[in-house]
């Protein structure tokens, strides 16, 4: 996701909007408002405490400094423990169904790449908290 986009979304205050921080000791020096915490070294405890508590979420946004290692695998970590804790109806081999079946799909509306799963799109913020100190 952009980081315009994002900086529209928070200054609407969408109660649909998480953001995700997975800066660990690099967090200090500031964050983006209303934004969560979950440092990367934390994230085998974590993850299926952050799954429960955004499952009403309707847009998470993951990052980290520059969102290029930490920011993209925390949110295919959160993708893989949202798809274990809530598993969806399975697809028997006679199926014909595409991705969009399994419940898992590129969001064609979004900038960026967000990934929906289960009603809710997953992204990582384009450039990270050193390019969002730019807005």
């Amino acid at each position: 996701m952009s980081r315009e986009k994002l900086a529209s979304l928070v200054r609407s205050k969408s109660p649909s909007l998480a953001v995700i921080d997975v800066r660990d000791s690099d967090y200090i020096g500031g964050h983006i408002v209303n934004g969560i915490n979950a440092p990367t070294h934390t994230h085998d405890y974590r993850m299926p405490e952050l799954v429960r508590t955004l499952k009403d979420k309707e847009i998470v946004v993951f990052h980290c400094a520059l969102s290029q290692q930490r920011g993209p695998s925390s949110a295919l970590r959160y993708l893989r423990e949202k798809e274990r804790l809530q598993p969806i109806n399975k697809i028997t081999d006679d199926s014909k169904a595409d991705r969009s079946a399994e419940g898992v799909k590129a969001d064609p509306t979004a900038d960026g790449e967000g990934i929906v799963k289960n009603g809710q799109t997953v992204y990582v913020l384009e450039g990270g908290f050193v390019k969002w100190q730019e807005v």
